[in-house]
């Protein structure tokens, strides 16, 4: 018979078992149904596999031009969001005031406003101010909506590193702006890897708010224009949107692997700090 401890351990490997499963069947399926020419809503191994579906997705119309939009769109917004979070989060961090935790607590508020809630002001405030459809005026809201939680994100990795450090450099004649870039941000390195992916990827995925501020089809990010492989019946070409999904989460993918080695590195302030 089974002790009570290994049937828990047995039930939480079950549990886990699920939860892999629920991960692994639909990544399975968008694998298994790219190289389908014959794909369904079935999870199968193609009875004949081939690349058809890539060589019809990898036009200049469908992927390219999606594909550059998108990343003008989320990396152009992702840099200022880590900038304006850094300048944002380091007085919070280093200067103590009675009206720390009020902004805090105000910025965590606006992090849990529904998206849907504020777009169609946002949108009559956009066509007022001439920003609507315009890739400029896209970034700004897309940095603007990610950047309360980027805010707590990086303050929290900021305090983290002992401020006897910027202190010594003010010692040398530093000013604050100098140590933030020159002490606090290479230390922190982990911290502003981890705020630029999360920033990255939940804009990459946003398929609302592009829908709503840009018009021109030639403007659309790829989170938009994956739209057009569901036909106007409910038709809908699996393979080719299989493929193409294959294709848009490469940035993400490469993004995660190109810095995951600081990710994993965490903070070097042992040699700092010692003397």
């Amino acid at each position: 018979m089974f002790s009570r401890r290994g049937l828990r351990k047995l039930a939480a490997d079950a549990g886990l078992l699920v939860v892999a499963a629920a991960f692994v069947l639909p990544l399975a399926w968008v694998v298994l149904s790219s190289l389908d020419a014959q794909a369904d809503l079935q999870v199968k191994i193609p009875d004949q596999f081939t690349f058809g579906n890539y060589d019809a997705v990898l036009e200049p119309e469908i992927t390219f031009t999606p594909m550059l939009n998108s990343l003008i769109l989320c990396g152009g917004a992702t840099l200022l969001t880590v900038v304006c979070a850094a300048l944002a989060a380091y007085p919070l961090s280093r200067f103590r005031s009675r009206f720390n935790r009020p902004f805090l607590l105000t910025i965590l508020f606006a992090t849990s406003l529904p998206i849907t809630a504020i777009m169609v002001p946002v949108y009559a405030l956009f066509v007022q101010v001439e920003l609507i459809d315009t890739m400029y005026g896209t970034i700004y809201f897309f940095a603007a909506s990610q950047l309360p939680f980027a805010i707590w994100l990086m303050k929290n990795f900021m305090d983290g590193v002992p401020k006897s450090l910027e202190e010594a450099a003010w010692t040398d004649g530093a000013s604050a702006f100098q140590s933030l870039l020159r002490i606090v941000l290479p230390l922190m390195g982990p911290g502003v890897a981890v705020v630029t992916v999360f920033s990255f990827v939940m804009m990459w995925g946003n398929f609302f708010v592009p829908f709503m501020l840009l018009i021109s089809p030639d403007q659309m990010p790829a989170s938009v224009s994956i739209n057009d492989f569901f036909g106007n019946r409910g038709t809908v070409v699996y393979g080719q949107l299989a493929a193409f999904s294959m294709i848009y989460s490469t940035p993400v993918i490469l993004l995660y692997v190109l810095i995951s080695r600081r990710l994993g590195g965490g903070f070097a302030l042992g040699g700092a700090i010692k003397g």
